[in-house]
């Protein structure tokens, strides 16, 4: 398999950026499903902090596997061209999504006082000075921004097996190897 990517498929960088974004980005969702339930305690502290370091590593490969889409050719697709469209809107708007969720996340910790670790080498600084209302807003744009992310992922799953299964094309033999 190339390093980089092709005209017909994608390269190793490519592939194993978008698979160990996506196993992170759901292992977050869950946690953070999970975790938001439990009651105050060591446990939810604990979670609390692996999610906010994971969230934050997230952000780091999301802007490194955009620098390596950018001076990466794309992969040519061979389907409709609404179908082509659909594509782009959504891989666009899981960039988005993959920048706004750590930046929200961020900015309830700092509007909330909490200093954020990454992984116990560094402390993030704060964005905005502690805000109680702010809090409130970036929680509840985070909470919305994980609904509608949980729903685009699937929508993506869905797409790939249509075209796996139904129309017995590559697109998804592409990522796989």
């Amino acid at each position: 398999m190339p390093l980089k990517n092709t005209d017909d498929r994608y390269g190793w960088i490519a592939i194993s950026l978008h698979w160990i974004v996506a196993v992170v980005i759901i292992g977050l969702l869950c946690l953070g499903l999970y975790m938001t339930g439990l009651p105050v305690g060591i446990e939810k502290l604990k979670l609390y902090g692996w999610h906010k370091e994971f969230g934050l590593l997230v952000l780091f490969l999301v802007c490194f596997r955009l620098y390596w889409r950018f001076i990466n050719r794309t992969p040519r697709l061979s389907i409709p061209w609404y179908e082509k469209l659909a594509a782009r809107l959504v891989h666009w708007a899981f960039y988005g999504f993959m920048l706004a969720m750590p930046l929200t996340g961020w900015l309830m910790s700092s509007a909330a006082g909490v200093p954020v670790s990454f992984f116990g080498l560094f402390i993030f600084p704060t964005l905005i000075a502690p805000n109680p209302d702010l809090l409130d807003v970036f929680r509840t744009i985070h909470n919305y921004l994980a609904y509608v992310l949980i729903a685009t992922i699937v929508l993506h799953t869905l797409a790939a097996l249509k075209h796996h299964f139904i129309d017995k094309d590559d697109i998804l033999r592409r990522m796989i190897s």
